[in-house]
């Protein structure tokens, strides 16, 4: 027989918003019938116009849109009416259920609450005994420290599946941009394609009429030269058989035509085929050469700005490298550390060769190591004063005298207070605090540099496709200003 549901959780359940577990406040409905606080749902779309979802059900609306559901709001208001009468209503004391005395006194060693018989028996004659107030008091206590940590918890779960659903709706937009894309590209390659079909089918078409032309003007040809031929030896032949006084005569205009006749040589039409097959083949090459470049340029390009942000999210993508500075290449004032992962500015400058890898004039230094292929990335930690800028530079960038962005430079940092972008001209960016430590992450294979504040895990600037020309480069770092330093994060 099945056990009856309880009335009163069956109520406590419909009267609960299942976000924020809590009595409904100002309960609306959506069309999937499910009810919320306003400002939970309102909350758990954040900016979502579009597309909004139901957390319960994961049904998804085409448009933001919900109703006020007055009766359950009346509902909620009675049952928190019923649940204050019933703590203003005292509770019947409970007795023991072997002395039949009220439960006054509690039992530490037990845990249990005991009568004033069970504190004299002797089964609690050595046992710690309390008042049941006192132990309630004591127990209350802890269980509100577990409230409030299980409380925030549940408040950093909901923030989490808050966010995750917002990132999984902006993913779903973005595959849908990609998708379109990759039906348009596509209807456009079938285009390219069939246009392109059309017009070898019409040259090969042409190509059979000259086949068939040639063919027919060499048989011809052919036909005269086989005729003309067959006279000429059928006059030889009676030549042959005349007398010496008729054979003399005449004999150096017959000879004559002996040698014009043997002379002439049969042209043949394969040749000619031939160079015409050739010329239609070295364009057949030529188109399909045209296919692959359009092919690279469209196929190969589909879905990469989701596969990369995804990728970039969770870091599959990227090989951690491990970078130290080139002491070489470091300005007289850089002072770097024994393990080569610290630079730091000193007003007073050092004595050090001036090689022609070292830069002279900018507070400059390279890293040690060069990428030329692949995708790498590393962290660099920087400090709370003075200038700086994190990036990288191509292998040939400028050492001596002033550098620019122009020679090869890709970076971002903070100088007078502003961050910026070294683009040409600067791109200041507009954040509201100056992150501790970044991400470089350098795709070689795409020539892209990214930096992402590696505390908030959010992209800060990134160069486009293509920025990086097909040379070594290596990290680069530039740092000016008393208190000045940074620091490659192992």
């Amino acid at each position: 027989m099945a056990v009856a549901a309880n009335p009163a959780k069956t109520l406590q359940d419909e009267v609960t918003c299942p976000l924020c577990l809590e009595y409904l406040n100002d309960p609306v409905s959506l069309n999937c019938d499910h009810s919320f606080c306003q400002a939970c749902i309102t909350q758990c779309w954040g900016g979502l116009t579009t597309d909004v979802f139901c957390p319960l059900c994961r049904e998804t609306f085409p448009q933001r849109n919900f109703r006020l559901n007055r009766q359950l709001r009346n509902i909620v208001e009675a049952a928190r009416e019923l649940q204050l009468q019933a703590r203003r209503e005292p509770a019947p004391e409970r007795l023991c259920e072997k002395h039949q005395e009220p439960l006054k006194f509690f039992c530490r060693e037990d845990e249990i609450p005991i009568c004033v018989v069970c504190d004299r028996s002797k089964g609690h004659k050595d046992h710690t005994v309390i008042p049941a107030e006192e132990a309630a008091e004591e127990f209350q206590e802890r269980i509100q420290a577990h409230l409030k940590t299980l409380r925030c918890k549940r408040e950093k779960l909901l923030g989490f599946q808050v966010s995750g659903e917002k990132r999984s709706q902006e993913y779903l937009k973005q595959t849908q941009t990609e998708r379109q894309q990759i039906v348009t590209e596509f209807q456009q390659l079938r285009q390219f394609l069939e246009e392109q079909e059309r017009l070898l089918l019409a040259q090969l078409e042409k190509l059979d009429e000259a086949i068939v032309k040639i063919q027919n003007d060499a048989v011809t040809q052919f036909s005269e030269q086989i005729s003309c031929l067959s006279e000429l030896i059928s006059e030889l032949e009676g030549k042959y058989q005349e007398p010496a006084s008729e054979f003399l005569q005449d004999v150096r205009s017959t000879l004559s035509r002996c040698e014009k006749g043997t002379s002439q040589q049969p042209e043949e039409i394969f040749p000619v085929l031939e160079k015409r097959l050739g010329d239609f083949s070295q364009k057949t090459v030529a188109l399909m050469e045209a296919l692959k470049e359009f092919q690279g340029k469209k196929c190969p390009s589909v879905l990469p700005s989701l596969c990369e942000s995804i990728q970039e999210l969770h870091c599959v993508h990227l090989y951690v490298s491990n970078v130290t500075l080139d002491p070489d290449t470091a300005h007289p004032q850089l002072i770097l550390s024994e393990d080569r992962k610290h630079v730091r500015w000193e007003e007073t400058q050092q004595y050090l060769p001036d090689s022609p890898e070292r830069f002279d004039t900018e507070p400059c230094v390279l890293g040690h190591e060069g990428f030329t292929s692949g995708r790498h990335y590393w962290e660099v930690e920087v400090g709370a004063e003075g200038g700086w800028v994190v990036g990288v530079a191509r292998e040939s960038v400028r050492r001596k005298g002033l550098v620019s962005p122009e020679e090869g430079i890709w970076a971002v940092g903070c100088v007078l207070g502003e961050f910026w972008a070294l683009t040409s001209p600067a791109t200041p960016l507009p954040l509201s605090w100056v992150p501790s430590k970044l991400w470089v992450c350098l795709d070689c294979d795409q020539g892209q540099v990214t930096f992402i504040d590696a505390g908030a895990e959010a992209p800060i600037f990134i160069f486009p496709l293509g920025s990086l020309p097909g040379e070594t480069i290596r990290p680069w770092l530039w740092v000016l200003g008393v208190g000045s330093q940074l620091s490659l994060c192992p």
